[in-house]
């Protein structure tokens, strides 16, 4: 009799637990390689190890294939293809988080509203981090819309007119001199007008002052250290008791080989420091805003995979085709941390806005 009320109330407690609801995310941080696609770190592999499947990427325990076609094109551009995974919609080649109404250049859509925008509704802290201009299309579309991506002014107007909560507490990228130019062109000063709204402005890469409250490092060049950019701006943003939603991009493209793939190496050493900081309460994700076309055709192990001088010129890399272009196959995601375990099979670039709100235990708004 004894043995029996045990057994029911192993088999009650049992239950209880298995119906318990999944742990949330406090922080989410999302890493993106741009055009970072599964051939890109195939070869970042081969390259920087020596062999397969030695990325710390390779062994985080979720992981997917995600399509990143567009609203009307099987090959995305990094506007759209951000806009999808950063508002769960697709939109055209061009167009900044607007709807697939938007046509480029021309007319706008509707404004999407993106991750960051719902994390500063709620009050968390935001960050954004990439090598590339602050104003490019993988930043852009976390804070900005806009029916057409080169418009520098326009978008970062935005930035310093943010539509939820305060707006980006950390930004942190290239394109000094171009946001600078364009934005004086509409009569905007930018630097008085983010000096004006909180932020410690930077004009050169090096640590984040340890007591600034907010930051912009306005570079002129994307040649800094990532691990002192995301891990300053982690201990600015974890203050927060609410949480954060940090972006990490760092450009993969590999048009110049050699650059591309030690781009690949220094993100995928970056996340791995950056899970080895993190708390359980965060959700660390990777994946690519589309692939490129690169191929690893030749080489044997032991060897160097680039041979030569190790230019970007194809006689010295007679083992790795480069045709210079975006490509539509699907990319690798992979992530760890509270509600990973939705990253799984075969997804949409869209999916992953739905994985990450989810996370939060957000409802997007309808």
């Amino acid at each position: 009799m004894l043995l029996k009320r045990r057994s029911v109330i192993a088999l009650l407690l049992f239950g209880s637990l298995a119906g318990a609801a999944p742990r949330k995310a406090r922080n989410v941080i999302l890493f993106l390689g741009d055009a970072g696609g599964i051939p890109t770190l195939n070869a970042a592999s081969a390259y920087g190890h020596g062999a397969p499947l030695k990325l710390f990427i390779h062994s985080m325990p979720h992981i997917a294939l995600m399509e990143t076609s567009t609203a009307s094109e099987w090959v995305t551009d990094s506007a759209a293809g951000m806009t999808a995974i950063v508002t769960g919609e697709k939109t055209n080649n061009g167009v900044l988080s607007q709807s697939a109404r938007a046509v480029r250049g021309k007319s706008d859509g509707e404004p999407l509203k993106t991750i960051v925008e719902y994390a500063e509704e709620r009050g968390l802290s935001t960050g954004i981090i990439t090598n590339m201009p602050v104003v490019d299309a993988t930043p852009a579309a976390c804070y900005a819309h806009s029916n057409e991506r080169r418009k520098p002014g326009e978008i970062f107007v935005q930035f310093l007119k943010p539509r939820f909560g305060d707006g980006v507490d950390v930004l942190i990228g290239a394109g000094r001199k171009a946001v600078l130019s364009s934005t004086n062109e509409l009569g905007v000063d930018a630097l008085a007008a983010l000096r004006e709204r909180g932020y410690t402005v930077l004009d050169r890469p090096g640590p984040l002052p340890s007591d600034a409250r907010r930051v912009v490092g306005l570079y002129d060049t994307g040649d800094f250290d990532p691990w002192e950019a995301v891990e300053g701006t982690i201990r600015l943003l974890e203050r927060n008791r609410r949480g954060y939603f940090l972006m990490v991009e760092w450009d993969m493209h590999t048009d110049n080989l050699k650059r591309g793939l030690d781009h690949a190496l220094q993100m995928d050493e970056v996340i791995r420091r950056t899970a080895a900081r993190a708390g359980k309460d965060t959700l660390i994700i990777f994946t690519a805003d589309h692939s490129f076309d690169l191929r690893l055709r030749g080489g044997r192990k032991g060897e160097p995979l680039l041979q030569g001088d190790r230019s970007a010129g194809p006689e010295n890399r007679p083992y790795i085709r480069v045709d210079g272009g975006h490509t539509g196959e699907e990319v690798l995601v992979t992530a760890q941390g509270p509600g990973a375990d939705r990253v799984r099979g075969f997804l949409s670039n869209t999916d992953l806005f739905r994985i990450m709100m989810a996370a939060y235990g957000w409802m997007p708004a309808r």
